[in-house]
């Protein structure tokens, strides 16, 4: 059976950090992943050497520098559950980030290749589209958070909410190929909250082949990595569920190609 499920630590380790995803970790080139939860008062600091950050505040206030920016105060929501746009900072490779928490925080680092091409900014609820996609129960709520119409030089970041009974990243779709303009090569990880907590999601990971097919139970604050394949997701009745998204691969670009058996399943 494929590892494919990265659980939270019961503590954090004396960073903060829960959750940690690296290329080595994974077994892949471009994405890494990590979660910290600070209390109040508590500081991260971190350079960011050959890779690019994006700092998702999930929920919690904070103030947040880098070697030349500084934003004070900035967060909007106490629980992802809101589902308001998050605050977001985008720190490039060869620069450095301090997060000091205002209230209790957690924050996602997502990273990935840099070239240090764009300067550090602000990612305002604002400047976040908000999209309804699908319809019955493939319907959901889209935050895009860090799209590809946003500079930044690898790194894809949107966090989608998944009504009970509903089912997203749905009909199953893959972008396991880099073989533009029909589909780009993106790595994957899904980071998860349910509410409430002691609920679950199912996702499903599976190549055409089924040389790699694996069905999921997600529990709240873990993680899945996609490496290849189909990945839909389905939420429970009487759960709702969160996830964010970090893609990046060889190309700054989300082409996907729909499974075959079920792509009847797209509006066209």
């Amino acid at each position: 059976m494929a590892n494919l499920i990265v659980p939270a630590s019961a503590k954090p380790d004396q960073d903060g950090r829960v959750l940690a995803i690296t290329p080595e970790s994974a077994g892949w080139e471009y994405v890494g992943f990590e979660v910290f939860r600070l209390a109040a008062g508590e500081t991260l600091q971190r350079e960011t050497g050959e890779q690019e950050a994006c700092l998702v505040l999930l929920s919690g206030k904070a103030d947040v520098s880098t070697n030349e920016e500084q934003w004070n105060e900035i967060g909007s929501r106490m629980s992802v559950f809101e589902k308001i746009p998050p605050y977001s900072v985008y720190v490039p490779s060869g620069d450095a980030y301090n997060v000091t928490a205002l209230t209790d925080l957690e924050l996602a680092i997502c990273l990935a290749p840099g070239q240090a091409g764009h300067p550090a900014r602000l990612i305002a609820p604002q400047n976040v589209g908000v999209e309804n996609r699908g319809s019955g129960n493939m319907a959901r709520l889209v935050h895009n958070i860090l799209p590809e119409s946003q500079p930044a030089d690898s790194l894809l970041v949107v966090e989608v909410f998944t009504p009970g009974g509903h089912w997203s990243s749905y009909p199953p779709h893959k972008h396991d190929r880099d073989d533009l303009p029909q589909e780009s090569l993106l790595e994957e990880t899904y980071y998860y909250h349910i509410q409430p907590e002691q609920g679950f999601a199912i996702q499903r990971v599976y190549t055409d082949d089924r040389s790699l097919d694996e069905t999921l139970a997600v529990r709240d604050g873990q993680a899945v990595l996609v490496p290849e394949g189909y990945h839909p997701v389905s939420a429970p009745p009487g759960y709702e569920v969160y996830y964010l998204n970090v893609m990046a691969g060889p190309k700054r670009t989300w082409k996907f190609h729909n499974d075959p058996d079920h792509d009847w399943l797209m509006p066209r």
